[in-house]
């Protein structure tokens, strides 16, 4: 454990109390009677209790969408299923500002829908819901559906031969033991929409707002960061006691598994339920993922391709460089991150495993959610603030950036890897020790064959985070060295058609790039270590 809590002591404590100090504090001490001020206004509460009721709204209809396609990922072979996986991955990557912008084109003024048949969601909050669904689909599908894909099939077909029917068999062994993966896909979409920015500020308009566009808004526009900091202790305060309620209800559901080989577990459709199921499956995804997708290429090719061939000029506005060097920069510092958040959550997420593990060791388990649950606009200001002098003045490295990204992908590895990890049987790892095993060659012959997919995934999602990481990265990305998120970004507060132009091209390259990378790890994943 000493490596990640000196990692997010560091990195993430320390930046975050720098800047809620910096709004809380000045010359003449502390002025915390702010707090109870700002915490009892009447826009406030109004804040707080949409941020709430959108977060719990979202995070119900995305799993009440995206389990079936964990099921179907996890039990059904089909044509094209790394293909389809890979693809349905595409938008958790991409920027909420991204996003938020494809579900406008489809169902804002002059959108899809609204030339078809003359509807209009924007300003609604059913476009916001939709599109914290499109964004976090994945979510549930990988998390849910790796541990799903592992399962032994024959412990159903046993409960089933003994006269239970495919819904008490499901409900009685299979869903029990799917419970901790589900609880934790429920946890990462509650916390990315209850923090959600983008998405709310493009299509909630002025109607909505979450306390992360409060927080922007008071910090960029008000300049108030006595508010700001307030409103991020809330944050960050509503966040802790979810975490610690999550911690304390997986602790209790928590049991050994038998896991088998993903491989053996997937068989191609059999009878009219799996195959209406499959095709409702595809369906999901051809209307909530891939036409919001396939707007952003129709978008980025109104001109041709002329705006692809802008992207190779610079401009002397937004950019030092031409835009088309943020594909290079993104891929340096998503790689950089990955292998941070790998090594960083590896670790944590083998100590949180284990059931002998102390009190403190397990609260450490909720907290290393919370970079997902605070704010990105205050770690980004943080960083500037904190890690600029001696021995931390890293404001002119490169390795900035990946760090703040990072952050972002730890919670990714810890979720991913500590239901599998939990899930093998400790007897197994004993006899092994009896028989001499060393503990580092119990790791490598006992664990690491078990839980090696969930490594993959792990490093995937990581990967996958860093890419389209936003909220912090826009404050410490140089203007010589932007990332693919930060320029689609410039380019959309930029007016002109030949800006949105060149915002769509690079959010469509932002789109290929992740697919194709996804797609590589896919192949890899199946030809030598399966499904997770």
């Amino acid at each position: 454990m000493a490596v990640p809590v000196a990692f997010f002591a560091v990195f993430f404590a320390y930046p975050v109390a720098a800047i809620v100090a910096r709004g809380l504090k000045d010359d003449s001490g502390w002025h915390l009677g702010r707090i109870a001020e700002v915490v009892t206004a009447a826009d406030v509460r109004h804040v707080l209790w949409f941020t709430t009721w959108q977060a719990l709204a979202s995070t119900a209809l995305t799993l009440l969408v995206a389990l079936p396609g964990a099921y179907v990922f996890a039990r059904l072979d089909f044509p094209g299923k790394q293909v389809l996986r890979a693809v349905v991955t595409v938008p958790f990557v991409l920027p909420t500002v991204v996003v938020g912008t494809a579900f406008l084109a489809l169902v804002g003024r002059g959108g899809l829908l609204d030339e078809l048949w003359g509807v209009r969601l924007d300003t609604t909050v059913w476009a916001i819901l939709l599109a914290h669904v499109f964004f976090n689909y994945a979510v549930v599908v990988r998390t849910v559906g790796g541990l799903w894909s592992q399962l032994d099939p024959r412990q159903e077909e046993a409960a089933r031969m003994l006269g239970a029917s495919p819904a008490a068999a499901w409900r009685r062994v299979t869903l029990p033991a799917l419970g901790p993966a589900v609880a934790a896909a429920a946890l990462m979409v509650f916390l990315f929409t209850f923090t959600s920015f983008g998405v709310v500020q493009i299509l909630g308009g002025p109607t909505f707002s979450t306390l992360e566009v409060e927080i922007y808004r008071q910090t960029s526009q008000v300049f108030d960061l006595a508010t700001a900091a307030v409103l991020t202790l809330v944050q960050f305060a509503a966040v802790a006691v979810i975490l610690a309620v999550h911690a304390w209800t997986v602790r209790r559901r928590e049991t050994a598994l038998k896991l088998v080989d993903a491989a053996a577990t997937a068989r191609r459709p059999r009878g009219a339920g799996q195959r209406a199921l499959l095709a409702g499956v595809l369906a999901t995804v051809a209307v909530l993922i891939l036409l919001p997708l396939a707007v952003l290429v129709q978008r980025s090719l109104d001109g041709g391709l002329g705006y692809y061939r802008a992207l190779t000029h610079e401009d002397g506005g937004a950019f030092l460089v031409p835009p088309v060097d943020a594909i290079g920069n993104s891929l340096r510092y998503a790689l950089a991150a990955t292998a941070i958040a790998v090594l960083i959550g590896s670790l944590a997420a083998a100590a949180l495993a284990r059931r002998d593990a102390g009190r403190l060791v397990r609260g450490f388990d909720a907290l290393l959610m919370l970079p997902l649950g605070v704010s990105a606009v205050t770690v980004g200001f943080g960083f500037l603030i904190a890690l600029d002098e001696p021995p931390l003045d890293l404001r002119s490295s490169w390795l900035l950036v990946p760090l703040a990204q990072a952050l972002v992908g730890v919670p990714f590895v810890v979720r991913t890897m500590l239901p599998v990890l939990r899930a093998v049987d400790a007897r197994l790892r004993e006899a092994a020790a009896v028989l001499g095993a060393s503990p580092w060659r119990v790791w490598r012959e006992v664990d690491l064959p078990l839980v090696r997919r969930a490594l993959a995934v792990a490093a995937g999602f990581a990967f996958a985070v860093s890419l389209g990481e936003f909220g912090a990265t826009v404050f410490i990305a140089r203007p010589d060295n932007p990332t693919l998120p930060v320029a689609v970004a410039r380019l959309l507060g930029r007016p002109g058609e030949l800006n949105y132009g060149q915002a769509m091209a690079l959010s469509t390259i932002l789109m290929i790039v992740c697919a194709v990378a996804l797609l590589v790890l896919e192949k890899l994943r199946t030809d030598r270590t399966g499904e997770l």
